[in-house]
Order: C-alpha cells, then structure tokens, then sequence
C-alpha cells in the first residue's frame, strides 16, 4: 500500500500530529510505538474523504502484529476521527480495523480456535476445548475439575444496541477480563453481551470480581458506551458440572446469539 501523506503534506501531516497528540494524551499506552506507515494510509484516506476500509485493515494488522491490545486500537482509531471533528468512527472502518487485527492474531491463537474480533476473546468452541483440558487433568489428579474449578460470568447486554457501540462496548469487556485475570485464566465471549472465565477455587474471587467490575466501567466510560452497557454489569458464579459434556451444556446455556 502506498502512503497517502508525503513530506510535503502539510494538512495531512497536521491531522497525523493532531491524532497522535489525541491518542497519546488519552489511550495510548506506548507512546514510542505509536506510529506505522500504516497510520499515513489511513490519516490520507479519511482527511480525502475517500474509503478507510483497506487502510483500517492495514492498521489493524500492525497492532495485533504489535501487540496491541483491541481496546485499545479502536480507542485510537476513535482519536483519528475525533481530530478530523467527527464524533464516532463509521462502522465499516471498526469492522475493518477489527478483522486486520484478528488476521494478526490467529497465528498465536491455538489450533482449532478463532479469536472474536470484537472483544479479541476467544470463541465459546476455544473454551470447551479449554475444559475438556481441565476435567482430563482432574481425572489424573486427586481434586477433580467440578471441585477444583468454577465459570465466572459477565452479562453486559443492555437490551438492542448498535453495531458500533456493541463492538466497543465488547472490546472494553475483553480488555477489562484480560487485565483482571491474565494468562492462565481461560476465557471466552459467549455471544450476546456474555462472556466467561474458566478461574480455580483458590483464586481471590472476591477481589477479582470488584476489580473486574471496576476494570469494565473504567473502559466502557472512555469508550462513551456506558448506555449499552448494564447497569451494574452481571457478575456471577457457576460451578462446574461432574462431567465435561455437561459443562459444555452449560457454556450453551448462558450463551446468546
């Protein structure tokens, strides 16, 4: 792709500087990996006012290949428009952002599962996988999977909403999760609003769901989508049933299309 700002371009040069004083000052977390020949594409095409899919795409791979977390690259997509003076990015351009993200993601994601590119999350099939794991190790070990593990679910859903707001309202949720519980948690969207953490017994769960919680109304505040989000977000426990098919069940249960 070739870059839409020259040297010489002062007014798209003056919308790249606006967006990343916007983005560092507000979302950007790693100021001295913000920029990308990819960020040009994309400051050329909306200040021409001329399709951003292809050149949203392209960023979108950059941060995943980075590193970045989904959250935060729609937050900075929205800087991008809020510097042009446009209050929400269109829905094609978080679409496209969101699947060239994806596309960066699926090579570390483990065989036979897909990333939701909304929430960045893996999928409800990633999860069963995940618990098929957990009731074997239960079966090889003195303290079976219904003992040892429980779900932690998240309902956020707040009636209809629209196609941008869900996507950022998803994209906060995915992040707050993987903040608050990190690697070696199992989780998953489950469609609709809900998602899932596969957490041990002896975790704080207390501590984690405050902070869960906290994390989630933090991240939908800033993204400006707490009308789409329920008030207060759904946090509860299921445990696990004696055998995986039944806990498979249960992801099904809870789950939403």
């Amino acid at each position: 792709m070739t870059t839409d700002i020259g040297r010489d371009d002062a007014a798209g040069v003056a919308l790249r500087e606006r967006w990343r004083h916007e983005s560092l000052g507000s979302v950007w977390l790693r100021p001295a990996d913000w920029y990308h020949p990819a960020v040009d594409d994309l400051a050329g095409a909306v200040l021409g006012d001329r399709d951003p899919t292809l050149a949203a795409a392209e960023l979108g791979r950059a941060r995943g290949h980075d590193g970045v977390g989904i959250a935060e690259t729609i937050d900075d997509l929205a800087c991008l428009y809020r510097s042009r003076g446009v209050a929400q990015p269109p829905l094609l351009a978080v679409r496209a952002l969101c699947d060239g993200w994806a596309d960066a993601q699926a090579a570390a994601v483990a065989v036979g599962t897909s990333l939701d590119p909304e929430s960045g999350l893996p999928t409800r099939q990633y999860l069963a996988v995940r618990l098929a794991e957990t009731y074997q190790d239960g079966d090889r070990a003195a303290l079976p999977a219904h003992e040892s593990h429980h779900l932690v679910l998240v309902d956020v859903a707040a009636g209809a909403v629209d196609p941008f707001s869900r996507a950022a309202r998803s994209a906060a949720v995915g992040a707050a999760m993987t903040a608050t519980f990190g690697e070696g948690h199992p989780m998953a969207t489950l469609g609709g609003g809900v998602f899932a953490v596969l957490s041990r017994r002896q975790d704080p769960l207390e501590e984690r769901v405050s902070r869960l919680q906290a994390e989630i109304a933090r991240r939908v505040e800033r993204l400006e989508v707490r009308a789409a989000t329920r008030q207060p977000v759904r946090v509860w426990v299921e445990p696990l049933p004696a055998t995986h098919e039944q806990a498979v069940h249960t992801l099904r249960r809870v789950s939403r299309p």
